[in-house]
């Protein structure tokens, strides 16, 4: 199979996908809908229950439902008539995923799901199945081609079970009023939780490089090279005046002959870009961004506390 062959197999399997998804989207109806408000307005959490693929895309809905304000659990069918079904409780709803709706585990499972919980919704592609008959409310993941060349894997069903996963969380978040800062709660670890929990203060660099007013240009220059960051800060009593870098001093140096005079007060940069220690590092990245610049000086109560520069918050995954 030449490189042109397999692109065009790869193409072929995503419109597909892509097709099915547009067949979704288009014919949800009120049972979404009543499915959101069920889970919303429960008072237990929610159980994902499946069996082979659907099993796979139940634990990741979980997952996104978890980490986005829906306490959820997953539940094996097969592992569940063995005495699982023990973690449903009255005010939990089911969640059962099953493209046929005929496996007949989940068959087995379907009374008890439906006697243990407040309610039942199915998510199949056959609402005429034995779990699209017994369920309260039907979520139809209905395909009418898989991607699959042989148009037998699950691929396109799969797809499109979670698509509707995906579009129940968020409908969720939303009614809910779930923010960043709430994620930041479930996802404390890995670059979403740094970039939603971490703080400036965290990332200010060991080097603190100041000057005073009447700093002579050579211990400016050796303040901007010691510091490792092409800048020094201009304090006076504890306060910021402003900033000198690599690039104001070479500037100078191209427009004058004798530099022996010429103190940190004849080239600072006032009014320099801050931010203060508490605030949180994607605040300062964003600014950082913004106006284009390397580094930013960090305040403590509006006092001078050090830098931070862009290319340790790159470093740490903080975008």
């Amino acid at each position: 199979m030449n490189p042109k062959e397999i692109l065009f197999n790869a193409h072929q399997a995503l419109d597909i996908e892509i097709g099915e998804l547009t067949s979704l989207r288009n014919r949800l109806n009120d049972s979404f809908v009543k499915s959101v408000l069920a889970i919303n307005e429960s008072k237990g959490k929610l159980i994902v229950v499946g069996i082979g693929k659907s099993a796979h895309v139940a634990n990741q809905i979980v997952a996104t439902l978890n980490s986005t304000g829906t306490p959820s659990q997953f539940l094996h069918a097969a592992e569940a008539i063995h005495g699982d079904l023990g973690v449903i409780q009255k005010q939990d709803i089911v969640l059962c995923i099953s493209y046929s709706g005929n496996s007949a585990e989940i068959v087995n499972l379907l009374p008890f799901l439906k006697e243990y919980s407040t309610a039942l919704i199915g998510m199949t592609g056959n609402p005429d199945s034995k779990l699209g008959k017994m369920s309260d409310i039907i979520l139809n993941t209905h395909v009418e081609k898989e991607a699959c060349p042989n148009k037998l894997a699950p691929t396109s069903s799969t797809t499109v079970q979670m698509a509707l996963g995906d579009a129940l969380a968020v409908c969720l978040m939303e009614l809910k009023g779930f923010k960043d800062v709430d994620c930041a709660k479930f996802q404390p670890g890995g670059s979403l939780g740094k970039n939603l929990t971490a703080k400036v203060e965290q990332f200010v660099s060991n080097n603190k490089p100041e000057v005073e007013l009447e700093t002579s240009i050579r211990d400016v220059i050796i303040s901007v090279s010691g510091s490792k960051h092409g800048i020094t800060v201009v304090v006076e009593n504890e306060k910021i005046i402003g900033v000198i870098t690599d690039g104001d001093i070479r500037r100078m140096l191209l427009n004058q002959d004798d530099i022996s005079k010429v103190k940190a007060s004849d080239i600072i940069s006032k009014n320099p870009k801050t931010i203060d220690k508490n605030k949180l590092a994607k605040e300062a990245m964003q600014i950082l961004k913004e106006y284009n610049i390397g580094q930013l000086v960090v305040t403590n109560d509006d006092q001078y506390f050090g830098i931070i520069d862009i290319h340790k918050l790159l470093d740490e995954g903080i975008n």
